[in-house]
């Protein structure tokens, strides 16, 4: 039976020899490009949270530090320093029975990605409860 096509000398099952290795590289860069979208996204998430807790912890022992009569901002930087986050701003409004203390913390993001932020901020309030 005489071959027929294009390339009459080539065996016919032959004809996509190849053609998976050039669909696993394929498969294999959207693997890895949505793997570093996870975790990028991971690293911006963690970072949030590091952040929160970090203004939640400086604004109560700047609220607890008021109420045994010392200064709640001095404290509160102190603690955000400890966790490893800068205080930017620390705000005390009312007197040292019913007050409120405002704390706002700033931490810095590991990844440098262009239009990306490079620090999270996160605010926190604390005060006395009415009981």
């Amino acid at each position: 039976m005489p071959r027929r096509g294009l390339y009459p000398n080539r065996d016919p099952d032959q004809g996509q020899l190849g053609s998976g290795s050039i669909l696993m590289v394929g498969v294999m860069g959207v693997v890895f490009l949505m793997a570093m979208g996870a975790m990028c996204m991971a690293t911006y998430l963690t970072a949030i949270h590091q952040a929160r807790v970090a203004a939640d912890l400086a604004a109560l022992s700047g609220a607890v530090a008021i109420q045994s009569g010392a200064d709640g901002c001095s404290v509160a930087r102190r603690v955000a320093r400890e966790n490893q986050t800068t205080a930017v701003s620390c705000d005390q409004t009312g007197d040292t029975i019913d007050f409120v203390i405002s704390v706002r913390v700033a931490r810095a993001v590991r990844l440098e990605i262009p239009g990306l932020p490079t620090k999270i901020t996160a605010l926190a309030h604390a005060g006395p409860t009415d009981q």
